[in-house]
């Protein structure tokens, strides 16, 4: 129909990832399992963080669900935000709210082999964490 704005299928495997999701998987690919060691034990439901990692870059994921969890998690990994991490007891509720709410519209994109294999790599981290205390 003429004059009708076409959308792209952002699901499409024929799209290009805009600027801005490019430069979020950046940050989260560099950032976050360094944050992630640094404040395990001040960070709660630590294994929703990690699922969402590994659902972010799985190639099933679709492109829109990839973006919401990589700005969710580029949020985390970020060191200025909106309630600063370093503050006892509350540094980290903004950034779980943000990622639980990502999180929970897209949970049907999570699967069970992403939340096993979270779940796997933070007990691993807390043992690591554990051994070197």
């Amino acid at each position: 129909m003429a004059g009708q704005q076409q959308y792209p299928d952002l699901d499409s495997d024929d799209i290009t990832m805009p600027g801005t999701v490019d430069r979020n998987e950046e940050t989260v690919r560099k950032g976050f399992w360094s944050k992630l060691q640094r404040n395990l034990a001040r960070v709660p439901m630590a294994d929703q963080f990690v699922a969402a990692y590994y659902a972010a870059f799985d190639p099933a994921t679709p492109f829109r669900t990839k973006a919401m969890l990589l700005a969710a998690l580029a949020y985390f990994v970020m060191p200025f935000d909106v309630v600063p991490d370093f503050i006892l007891g509350f540094g980290f509720t903004d950034d779980m709210t943000v990622l639980l709410t990502a999180f929970g519209l897209i949970r049907s994109h999570v699967t069970d082999a992403h939340l096993e294999r979270a779940k796997e790599t933070v007990e691993k981290l807390r043992a690591e964490a554990k051994n070197t205390e």
